[in-house]
């Protein structure tokens, strides 16, 4: 469970996403609360259950990364859906209850990634063995088949008695022999033939997306435990073979019913689902036709957000105490739209701010994964060194601002069009330029977005 204070997980959420202040300390304060709760002893543990928020903001100003960077930063099984995919049961789409399942597998391949790095030594060592068994193959002892014909028995002479005594001995040595060279790295790109596992396509498909896909799942499970597993031969490096054989041997060594029960466990008490574009599924007023399926929807909803258990191939999941953020732009549509019941799910509310000149000059600058950063990094493998004046980055903010309001706002995600627009000749001329050493200015950007900063025709920067 998270330790974290507030206003470190503030902090963290600070390095990756600019401004916000708001939305992060509710999520903060949302993930503290979880730790409190865990504290509690007796029924009112399960008595208190996590405050689910609603984000509202246009695209582009960090709901979703908000979302996501939360989940890592505590480690916990995250899942982010569409709102629309989903339909009303007896319409074309995905059925609700996919979402738990959908978490349920998500927990259930982190736990058994942590568990299968805990085993790693082990399997590396397993590996090895392996690797051996096919380089140095154990001799056989072929029997006579004249012994008994001749009156030997089946009793070897004494010589052969001898030699057979002396086989395990040179088996042995060569054994060591040639683990000393594959530790040393010496047969890494050497050709070996392997069996592996045949896992096969799935055979149940057809119901993906409907009502029945659960038992689909099961179906799947169940024919696949009847089936013996199919090996197949396969000629690769010692240097794969490593890496495949420490990949099964650590699956063996890892007990799938206590990942499962774990799994669970954590998908519980600890799992995110982020409910994007819930706005889109809002009613306006009373209708008919579409309108039918979008309050369906929500009323499907209601009962995994509320708290329900849903079967799942793992066994049954409860999700009263998954914290669901949901999100939406509400352009078109408010909160107030969605059904009464669903609208008291989500008692935490947070609006977004739009970005500003600043924010953006922030963005392209501040954050780990900041854009200059990235396309620094990329030109860089080529040799070429980039570097962004501080008057282009007010150029390209200034930019950013005048389009998204003279157009549809849609946050940050205008700066990639315009980034790759102006590094556009650069990124292609990049392997054959003779000075590496590019600068980028103001003036720089003004010839490269003339488009912009001249005929104001701004259709191609639309997304």
């Amino acid at each position: 469970m998270n330790e974290q204070t507030p206003r470190e997980i503030v902090e963290e959420l600070d390095k990756y996403i600019v401004g916000q202040k708001d939305a992060k300390r509710s999520v903060a304060i949302a993930l503290r609360n979880r730790w409190r709760s865990r504290q509690l002893t007796g029924s009112m543990q399960e008595e208190v259950i996590p405050k689910n928020i609603l984000m509202i903001g246009s695209t582009g100003v960090g709901k979703t990364e908000i979302a996501r960077r939360l989940a890592k930063l505590v480690k916990a099984p995250f899942i982010k859906v569409e709102a629309t995919k989903f339909t009303e049961v007896g319409y074309v789409g995905r059925d609700v209850e996919s979402i738990v399942r959908d978490l349920a597998e998500t927990a259930v391949r982190m736990v058994k990634q942590e568990r299968m790095e805990g085993v790693q030594d082990k399997a590396k060592e397993m590996a090895e063995e392996r690797i051996l068994d096919v380089m140095v193959p154990e001799p056989q002892k072929a029997a006579n088949p004249f012994g008994r014909l001749f009156g030997s028995d089946g009793e070897p002479a004494k010589d052969e008695a001898d030699a057979s005594a002396q086989e395990p001995k040179k088996y042995q040595a060569g054994r060591e022999w040639c683990r000393d060279r594959l530790r040393a790295g010496e047969y890494e790109k050497k050709l070996i033939e392997i069996s592996v596992e045949d896992s096969g396509k799935p055979m149940i498909g057809m119901l993906a997306g409907s009502s029945l896909e659960g038992m689909g799942d099961n179906l799947q499970d169940m024919l696949g435990s009847l089936m013996p597993k199919k090996q197949k031969k396969r000629r690769v490096t010692v240097e794969a073979a490593r890496r495949i054989f420490t990949q099964e041997e650590a699956q063996k060594l890892v007990d799938m019913e206590e990942v499962t029960d774990t799994a669970i466990k954590t998908a519980e008490h600890s799992g995110i689902v982020f409910l994007d574009e819930i706005d889109k599924v809002a009613v306006h007023g009373s209708g008919n036709g579409p309108d039918v399926s979008r309050e369906g929807v929500q009323r499907d909803i209601l009962p995994i957000v509320e708290g329900s258990t849903v079967m799942t191939k793992y066994g049954p999941v409860k999700t009263d105490h998954v914290l669901f953020i949901a999100a939406g732009a509400f352009h078109t549509a408010k909160p107030s739209d969605l059904i009464p019941e669903l609208q008291g799910r989500f008692p935490i509310r947070v609006e977004l701010t739009a970005l500003s000149k600043e924010d953006f000059k922030r963005i392209l600058t501040e954050p780990q994964n900041a854009l200059l950063k990235q396309y620094r990094a990329l030109l860089a493998t080529e040799g070429v060194e980039v570097d962004f004046a501080e008057d282009a980055i007010d150029r390209l903010a200034e930019l950013a601002c005048d389009v998204n309001a003279q157009n549809e706002n849609i946050g940050a995600r205008r700066l990639h069009t315009l980034l790759e627009k102006l590094l556009e000749d650069l990124s292609f001329d990049a392997p054959e330029l003779e000075d590496k050493k590019v600068r980028i200015d103001a003036a720089y950007v003004d010839e490269k977005l003339s488009d912009i900063v001249v005929n104001r025709d701004l259709t191609q920067f639309i997304l």
